[in-house]
């Protein structure tokens, strides 16, 4: 029993001094998804998608999808992510009234023909059967410049 009570000791130390420095396995954590970006903004931060000649407007953001118009009933459709492909990003889901609804955003710089404004992105919209066509940005640029493109302030 003396013989154990002398090797324990030792034993001990010599498994503390094989353990240091390794930690039990552990999953890596997962690399996080990078940031959509098209041109230089980021498709994760709010979006809108606007056009004239009919007025029409579709808001991207984490909720989803929603169109409106002049004289159009607003529609609500679930936000999946868009798909990219090069200089093009593409949401497809379908609105609360049983529509498609495809909104396609092109890395190419845009007029709307009213202002002065010029968007970053050129934007096709298809919803049922109708083709519109017309300008995006993030709302913060829309919100932080004036008709101009000059900075708001």
């Amino acid at each position: 029993m003396r013989a154990l009570a002398v090797l324990a000791p030792v034993v001990t130390l010599a498994l503390a001094a094989c353990s240091q420095g390794e930690t039990p396995d552990q999953a890596a954590p997962e690399p996080a998804a990078p940031e959509a970006v098209l041109g230089e903004v980021n498709l994760s931060a709010p979006l809108r998608a606007l056009g004239t000649e009919p007025f029409w407007a579709v808001n991207i953001d984490e909720n989803g999808l929603v169109y409106s118009g002049v004289d159009r009933p607003e529609e609500r459709a679930p936000n999946v992510g868009p798909e990219m492909a090069g200089t093009t990003a593409m949401w497809s889901s379908q609105t609360d009234q049983g529509r498609a609804l495809s909104v396609t955003l092109i890395q190419t710089p845009c007029s709307d023909g009213m202002s002065d404004r010029t968007y970053p992105l050129t934007a096709r919209v298809e919803i049922g059967e109708e083709v519109l066509n017309g300008c995006a940005a993030s709302v913060d640029f829309l919100m932080n410049t004036d008709e101009q493109g000059q900075p708001a302030g």
